[in-house]
């Protein structure tokens, strides 16, 4: 690849599994991922699901950095509207100082969850943030981590993109933007020229900086990428109709939902924009992500049931 490649952790717990099965996965995948010469390992944050485990993407970060030596480490993202500015600042820089020039700090907009009473409780009774409430929680976490500085250190800020709203918003900032085109890939042209049209330079970043995350599934044939790639299929199926409560299948079970035909094409679309099947198909569509967006790096999430056959995928397209 022309472009250094990066992981997004998501942390999924699969059926027949525990939480804690998931997290002690956790410290196995960081070090394979330092060891196969990925750029970064970025964790998420999520709340209420019983496909994706809660953790906090700040104590994963420190767990991870404590097992690795030089890959850097960051979230992507926590969410501004369930943490204190404040607090943000000194955790991350806290990370920063003990792990020097290794940590990032990702953040975005989304309540981390479909379940409002949960959404509710991370913002104490609160309703949904207001486009201004979020970029001032922006713009304090920022003036924290420059006036309250913890040890002498900065962690490395990144706002995550999904919308041209967001991205004008990294661009009046100065962040260096990470897009979610394995969310939103319709967004992902219009929000990147909006970010590059409309960027100022600042002390975080002296011109725009493209980070792309897109979903990746590498198996040795196109059928086995198919295969791991079912699981998180059913799940999509259910975020379509706005349910977030499934768990996350087994290959097996997978090979036997019903999907509706609107589903079929739905997802069919979706897929068309990610990178699936062999290491040759995958590398190809990657490259021709990077030509068409002109990304400075790529992120790549790989929400597949099992942890060898994730690694597996990452060894299949690593750097």
């Amino acid at each position: 690849m022309a472009v250094p490649l990066s992981v997004l952790e998501v942390a999924m717990v699969q059926t027949d599994t525990d939480p804690v099965d998931t997290l002690r996965d956790t410290t196995a995948v960081a070090r394979k991922i330092e060891a196969l010469g990925f750029r970064r390992l970025w964790y998420a944050e999520h709340h209420h699901s019983p496909a994706i485990g809660a953790f906090p993407p700040v104590v994963l970060i420190a767990h991870a950095a404590a097992a690795t030596s030089s890959v850097r480490l960051g979230s992507g993202g926590v969410l501004a509207p369930n943490h204190a500015p404040i607090m943000l600042a000194e955790q991350f820089g806290t990370l920063a100082a003990l792990h020097p020039d290794r940590i990032d700090l990702g953040i975005g907009r989304g309540p981390g969850t479909l379940h409002e009473p949960t959404a509710r409780a991370l913002r104490r009774g609160a309703g949904p943030v207001t486009d201004d409430e979020y970029r001032a929680d922006l713009t304090a976490t920022l003036e924290y981590l420059v006036d309250e500085v913890v040890l002498g250190a900065l962690p490395e800020p990144w706002l995550l993109v999904s919308s041209p709203a967001g991205a004008a918003l990294a661009a009046a900032l100065g962040l260096p933007a990470a897009f979610a085109h394995h969310i939103r890939p319709d967004n992902t042209t219009a929000a990147i020229d909006r970010y590059r049209t409309d960027f100022k330079p600042s002390r975080w970043c002296p011109g725009p900086r493209v980070l792309l995350c897109v979903e990746t599934v590498c198996a040795a044939t196109r059928e086995e990428a198919d295969r791991l790639a079912g699981p998180m299929n059913v799940v999509k199926a259910a975020l379509l109709q706005g349910r977030g409560d499934l768990a996350f299948p087994t290959p097996a079970q997978a090979a036997e939902h019903p999907f509706t035909d609107e589903e079929r094409k739905a997802l069919a679309g979706f897929r068309a924009q990610q990178a699936y099947g062999t290491p040759e198909t995958v590398r190809q569509r990657l490259t021709r992500l990077v030509e068409a967006t002109g990304a400075d790096e790529l992120m790549l999430v790989t929400p597949v049931y099992g942890v060898e056959d994730r690694l597996r995928s990452y060894e299949l397209v690593a750097p």
